[in-house]
């Protein structure tokens, strides 16, 4: 049939071998903001043809991962459409069917290669270094020769007669024009499996043809598959979509980006403690801008400002410290009651159960340092485990003699027995009595941070300490000082 084109229809088709990675999800969300932008439809098609790497979590890490992130497609296998199914793997005799049209055509053939030839035939072109790919023997038998063979029930496949001659153009909306040498390209692919599934190439175009896809946003490592699909195209005699073949992710160091430069799967990025409208917000950047300055966009926001003519043409580069720091920046944004609400999830899997008050004072300590959430358990352990006892050594500040750092020490303890407040007056008395002793500040809260919490970095003290109670902090004091009162009885 002929395609009657009405609006912007563009659709993300990934396939269910894997998890979702960044540059999947980018896609993704190029075709659904671009859909947004124009008033037209994002369709979901699940290319899982290949059936020995499909597998379940790969398909339910799909519908995961978009949910989470906040955006979802108009047409798809959860919720329906005109153009059902969605599933590849139920549209055989559609395949089938435009398989055989192309033969009739005479712009497709049976190839009865048996998988003994064709890997002699790699060995042979590996070793004379002599052509690549299919070396087109089936596309010249006779009708005799493919009667017979047809008749001894011979395995087939069904190939694409790419032209020997000539050359294939096309545009694309980033790249602009491009031109192929036919002869350049892969020999006569294969289209139809000889266990009935479609290939890549065969799937796609039948697919974006019959669902009426108007725009294919995919990322440039398809591009050596556009002049097969532009072949089949004309060979059917439809209109091919509108091309935009996007920048490729890289890590910092040029390559394309793998689990070498760290996470890339979203489940990972989820699971690390990332907020969902951080990679979203940064995920639109790696490859597109707005304007050269503004980097904060609410999805609403993406939906009205993207365009294609905003997409970088060289490939984008994903910057791990700049998603940390996109992320702390959401983090902040967060009141305390939401931010209490992010971290109480987090807690409970770490095994920590905060009832409410506490939750509420753990909250503001450590909203403005945490870059991901899950760095908050080991943040604030010590406010529900008894840290190991510290080292003798760790207690006594540099340049302080143990006998010093013990009187310190006690000090220290004796005043914040004393407090009723622990906010502004705690810093002021302990500030006055590091003054009195002849002791920088630091030096004087040093032995109590770690006494306290069992690190020298740590939330800020005195809240640490008002969350906790303190006459529970002044238990792990009172162990330091025993510990560094041992020491120096030994010294």
């Amino acid at each position: 049939m002929e395609a009657s084109f009405v609006g912007v229809r563009v659709r993300y088709a990934p396939s269910p071998t894997g998890f979702q990675h960044i540059g999947g999800a980018r896609t993704a969300l190029y075709n659904y903001l671009f859909a947004r932008s124009q008033g037209g439809k994002l369709i979901l098609r699940i290319e899982d043809t290949d059936q020995g790497r499909y597998t379940k979590e790969a398909l339910q890490d799909i519908y995961d991962t978009f949910t989470w992130l906040g955006f979802h497609w108009d047409e798809g296998p959860d919720v329906g459409g005109p153009y059902e199914p969605y599933f590849q793997s139920q549209r055989l005799p559609l395949y089938a069917a435009h398989a055989s049209e192309l033969i009739e055509k005479g712009h497709a053939y049976k190839c009865y290669c048996t998988p003994e030839r064709l890997a002699k035939l790699r060995e042979t072109q590996a070793a004379t270094k002599s052509g690549q790919g299919y070396d087109r023997h089936c596309r010249s038998l006779s009708d005799a020769e493919l009667r017979e063979l047809e008749s001894s029930g011979a395995s087939s496949v069904v190939r694409l007669k790419v032209p020997l001659e000539g050359i294939t153009s096309f545009t694309d909306t980033l790249l602009g024009d491009i031109t192929v040498e036919n002869a350049d390209i892969n020999p006569d692919p294969v289209l139809i499996k000889s266990d009935g599934f479609p290939t890549y190439h065969m799937a796609n175009v039948v697919d974006d043809h019959l669902m009426e896809i108007t725009h294919i946003m995919r990322a440039q490592e398809w591009l050596p598959s556009a002049p097969v699909h532009m072949i089949l195209y004309r060979a059917f005699g439809w209109e091919p979509p509108k091309l935009c073949h996007l920048p490729m992710v890289m890590g910092k160091d040029g390559q394309k980006l793998s689990k070498r430069h760290g996470a890339t799967s979203v489940r990972e990025f989820r699971r690390q403690g990332y907020l969902p409208e951080a990679l979203l917000n940064y995920i639109a950047l790696v490859g597109w801008s707005y304007d050269d300055s503004r980097e904060f966009f609410s999805l609403q926001e993406l939906e009205k400002l993207f365009s294609m003519e905003k997409i970088n043409k060289s490939p984008a580069v994903f910057d791990y410290q700049k998603l940390e720091w996109f992320n702390g920046s959401y983090m902040r944004k967060q009141t305390p009651e939401q931010f209490a609400c992010l971290i109480e999830p987090v807690l409970n899997e770490a095994g920590f159960t905060a009832e409410p008050d506490l939750l509420g004072k753990i909250a503001p300590l450590i909203q403005e340092r945490v870059k991901r959430l899950a760095e908050v358990p080991d943040m604030v352990r010590f406010l529900f485990q008894d840290p190991a006892p510290p080292e003798a050594e760790a207690l006594i500040p540099k340049k302080t003699e143990p006998a010093r750092a013990l009187e310190a020490l006690k000090k220290a303890d004796a005043l914040l027995g004393q407090l009723t407040d622990l906010g502004e007056e705690a810093e002021t008395k302990f500030r006055g009595l590091a003054e009195d002793m002849g002791l920088k500040l630091g030096d004087l809260l040093m032995p109590v941070r770690i006494a306290v919490t069992g690190s020298k970095v740590s939330p800020p003290l005195f809240g640490s300490i008002a969350a906790m109670g303190v006459d529970r902090a002044r238990t792990r004091i009172g162990r330091a000082v025993s510990i560094l009162a041992q020491y120096v009885g030994r010294s």
